[in-house]
C-alpha cells in the first residue's frame, strides 16, 4: 500500500542523528500560524498528540501525525518530509542543528486514492500505545 507520509534521503539522515541525542522522536504537522509547511519533531514523551489528530504513518519509525483540519486539506497528497538549511520551529528538536523540516506533497494518483479510501487513517484516540502503535480496534 502506498504511504501517507515519506522521508527524503537527508531526513532520514537528520533523524537518525537526532535520535541518537533524544531517543525516540515524534512529529506533528498541525498548520498552525507558526509551523507554516514546517512539521514540528518532539522527543516522543514531550509531545501529546490530541484524539483527533491523524495518524499518516511512519517516517524512520517515527509516528508522524497531523492536526484533523490540516488532513483534510492534505488528505489527497502524500507527504514527503525533506531536510533544507535553516532554523527549525521554535520547539522542534532539530532547531540547533542548523537545518529544519519540511513538508512537500504530491498528488495521489486516482489507484491510490481509491487504495487510501479502502484503508483510512486511524485518529490518535485509536492508538492506545505511540511506541508500539497498538490500535484499540
Amino acid at each position: 500500500m502506498i504511504d501517507r507520509v515519506s522521508a527524503t534521503e537527508k531526513t532520514v539522515e537528520l533523524i537518525g542523528e537526532l535520535i541518537s541525542v533524544h531517543g525516540p522522536l515524534l512529529f506533528h504537522q498541525s498548520g498552525g500560524c507558526c509551523d507554516g509547511s514546517a512539521p514540528m519533531c518532539f522527543p516522543r514523551g514531550d509531545f501529546r498528540v490530541g484524539s483527533r489528530d491523524v495518524f499518516l504513518g511512519n517516517i524512520c519509525d517515527q509516528p508522524f501525525f497531523i492536526a484533523d483540519d490540516q488532513f483534510t486539506y492534505w488528505e489527497h497528497t502524500q507527504l514527503i518530509i525533506d531536510v533544507v538549511p535553516g532554523r527549525g520551529g521554535m520547539f522542534s528538536v532539530e532547531g540547533p542543528t542548523g537545518k529544519r523540516f519540511l513538508t512537500r506533497s504530491r498528488v495521489f494518483s486516482d489507484e491510490e486514492s481509491n487504495q487510501l479510501q479502502a484503508h483510512p487513517p486511524l485518529r490518535a484516540s485509536d492508538i492506545n500505545d505511540i511506541d508500539g502503535l497498538k490500535t484499540t480496534s
